[in-house]
């Protein structure tokens, strides 16, 4: 069983959602503001955090985004919108997974299952080595990256696609397999990975057309290997 956070400022919801969630052995507590949520989770250890979008002192991607600057704890989003294009963003953010209301309660338990398997089996795996590529050093236990000696300043989802690209050095990575592995998505735009790809270079000192680590292989995938003799 889990110990899960509900971020819901509708009483009824909220109200619902612990009682579904107390019935099925979780332990269960509940917020109604993004500042709440934020302290519960700065003095608490969470399984899983569902969060509402719309709450009334800050909007919930917002708030997904601070909850993504102090904690790893998987997200599930819950709310009546809609919209793909901020379905993509809030995946892309850090959110694990996204339901729309309104869902079944048996919906919510098996997307719960989905998330929490992931999460603790990602757990479960021994401590990940220091991956080196040229002069890049990735620690993926700490969240690290360094380039040349110096700390690169990644987001959550810069780094876990330099990361799983450090781990296959050389290895042309299709697309597909980036999105079901970095963003957790079966399917999705292209655009979302170049955007990523055009950060993380930046952030790398190249670009496209001067590639140094990244190289793109168009309608093939992706690389990370180190700079040759001359670059």
């Amino acid at each position: 069983m889990a110990s899960v956070l509900v971020v819901e400022d509708d009483q009824f919801v909220r109200s619902a959602l612990i009682r579904h969630l107390t019935e099925a052995s979780h332990t269960v507590r509940s917020v109604g503001t993004a500042l709440e949520a934020l302290r519960e989770v700065a003095h608490f250890r969470f399984d899983v955090v569902i969060l509402d979008l719309g709450l009334p002192d800050l909007d919930g991607a917002e708030a997904l985004k601070m909850l993504r600057s102090i904690t790893d704890v998987p997200v599930i989003i819950a709310t009546a919108r809609d919209d793909e294009a901020e379905i993509v963003r809030l995946l892309n953010d850090g959110a694990d997974d996204y339901l729309t209301k309104p869902f079944s309660v048996e919906h919510l338990s098996a997307r719960m299952a989905a998330v929490l398997r992931r999460s603790r089996a990602a757990g479960a795996e021994p401590p990940p080595r220091v991956l080196r590529v040229g002069a890049l050093a990735i620690d993926p236990l700490r969240r690290q990256a360094e380039l040349d000696g110096k700390r690169l300043d990644l987001t959550r989802r810069e780094f876990d696609l330099l990361a799983f690209l450090a781990g296959r050095p050389g290895v042309v990575v299709p697309r597909r397999e980036l999105l079901a592995e970095v963003w957790q998505q079966s399917y999705g735009d292209d655009q979302t990975i170049d955007v990523h790809l055009s950060w993380l270079r930046r952030k790398l000192g190249e670009t496209a057309a001067s590639p140094r680590y990244l190289h793109t292989l168009r309608g093939v995938g992706v690389k990370l290997e180190p700079p040759g003799p001359q670059q």
